[in-house]
């Protein structure tokens, strides 16, 4: 199965990059991106997953029920983007069933950043799919850690995928950078091996980035940003449905492998 996924949050990155950006560019940004995922969505009739902030949640209510009246997933992105407290945990989940009238059931922690799987399964997650498997300067060392799915602290752990030896990362930023078919290539091998394909995405990333003065991103962040994002994706899942690689959310594949 293919799992798509998307941390849909409010734009916070440029503060990362020393650059000022308001709370209300923050959502109409990640709000166009998101309005964007959807319509490709729509378009090849696929499901995916979408990891919420609540912050961004409760600015898009809109967007909310599209999500879920279309059958995709809403998991937790946490509370805030930037900000992360224990607490936020069971806070960010029972706001999001309130806000959404689905059962939340997946976490993802914000940056793919460590959290306490003894505190995801008190929070009432069932899967947790905060691991990058792989080795990133100054961001990940998870060489340690198994690159496929296994249970911890009674919580499914769902890692990113990564390439089968190498443990090559498919997340978002190999997108952007690679030639499409290099991409394309990485991904049927990892599928091929691992029978499935967790790949996640930003909303952002569907907007025009290419501003330096305003967001400050180097060039392999913004590379291959807005209109050429969405048509690269476009073609992508195009790609995926000619090989017959079935779509899932994330819940429905867990529920299929227990």
């Amino acid at each position: 199965m293919v799992l798509l996924s998307f941390d849909i949050e409010e734009f916070d990155m440029p503060f990362e990059y020393g650059k000022d950006i308001s709370f209300d560019d923050q959502i109409s940004i990640s709000r166009a991106g998101t309005i964007s995922i959807l319509d490709l969505l729509d378009k090849h009739q696929v499901k995916a997953t979408f990891f919420c902030t609540v912050t961004f949640a409760e600015n898009i209510p809109d967007l909310i029920k599209r999500i879920t009246d279309s059958g995709h997933e809403l998991a937790s992105h946490g509370y805030y983007h930037s900000d992360f407290k224990v607490e936020h945990l069971r806070q960010s989940k029972l706001r999001l069933e309130e806000l959404s009238g689905q059962k939340i059931t997946g976490y993802r922690m914000a940056r793919m950043m460590p959290v306490d799987e003894k505190e995801i399964e008190k929070a009432g997650y069932t899967y947790n799919s905060s691991i990058n498997p792989t080795y990133l300067p100054g961001r990940y060392n998870n060489f340690h850690i198994s690159r496929t799915y296994f249970t911890k602290e009674n919580v499914m752990q769902l890692p990113a995928s990564v390439s089968p030896l190498v443990r090559f990362p498919l997340f978002w930023l190999s997108f952007h950078n690679l030639p499409l078919w290099a991409y394309k290539k990485m991904a049927s091998w990892t599928y091929n091996h691992d029978h499935y394909l967790n790949i996640y995405f930003h909303p952002w990333e569907f907007t025009d980035l290419d501003d330096f003065d305003r967001f400050g991103f180097p060039g392999y962040v913004r590379k291959a940003t807005g209109n050429k994002m969405i048509k690269r994706m476009d073609e992508f899942i195009s790609w995926l449905k000619s090989k017959s690689y079935p779509f899932g959310t994330i819940q429905s594949f867990i529920s299929n492998i227990k």
